[in-house]
């Protein structure tokens, strides 16, 4: 059984609540990955769909955008919509799905932050990602309790005059070679898709953190060249 098969089973048996089986999920023993990856794909698409209508407007692009985030199947495609539309008009806040997100995965957080770069992949779908979008992001950010973090993730996505390598990076312009190193290989090691499949994020999605090492390695290469290393 697939994924979305098990998500859509799932919330037909406590009544098309999404927020219902994830609260259900994050119940659960946290060390059930399996469940923590239906719980982490459900949490996705809640965030995705209030993702695509931060701006008031559902465009084709982001849909697009959601169904290039994970890989979808062309049979999976009905029960995915289904899903997808519960989301979309779903009366609970996308605080509440983020809150239940953060708090199943406390301990995880590089697997909040896939959930990031994820929702900013369906934001700049349409080319730009705005001001509420922006500061949807944001507030999703400061609920994972990733606000330090907030900078360098948009970074990755939104280019802009202020980004540079660095911020990608996440580490001062002043490191020394060593440090800037060191502080990349580590990237490297925390950022490997096998490390993000262990802990619970559904293979469908691992487009992500492949996404993101190869933002870090561009990143990387465009220093070391500067800095002659």
């Amino acid at each position: 059984m697939s994924i979305w098969q098990t998500i859509s089973e799932a919330v037909a048996a406590v009544g098309d609540s999404l927020l219902t089986v994830l609260k259900r999920i994050t119940g659960q023993p946290r060390e059930r990955d399996p469940q923590s990856s239906v719980a982490f794909t459900i949490g996705m698409i809640a965030l995705g769909a209030k993702m695509a209508k931060a701006d008031g407007v559902v465009t084709a692009d982001e849909v697009a955008a959601f169904r290039q985030v994970f890989h979808i199947q062309p049979e999976e495609l009905a029960n995915v919509a289904r899903v997808f539309n519960l989301a979309k008009q779903d009366v609970a806040g996308y605080d509440a799905y983020a809150r239940q997100v953060a708090r199943l995965f406390t301990d995880r957080p590089e697997v909040l932050e896939d959930v990031m770069d994820g929702l900013f992949h369906i934001a700049k779908a349409d080319g730009v990602v705005n001001d509420e979008e922006l500061e949807y992001l944001r507030s999703v950010a400061g609920i994972f309790g990733l606000e330090s973090r907030f900078r360098c993730i948009s970074a990755r996505h939104v280019k802009a005059a202020e980004n540079d390598p660095y911020e990608v990076l996440g580490i001062e312009p002043c490191v020394l070679d060593d440090e800037l190193r060191q502080h990349y290989r580590a990237l490297v090691r925390d950022n490997h898709p096998d490390r993000h499949i262990a802990a619970g994020v559904p293979e469908e999605l691992i487009a992500i953190a492949t996404d993101r090492l190869a933002a870090i390695n561009s990143a990387y290469e465009l220093v070391a060249r500067e800095r002659g290393l």
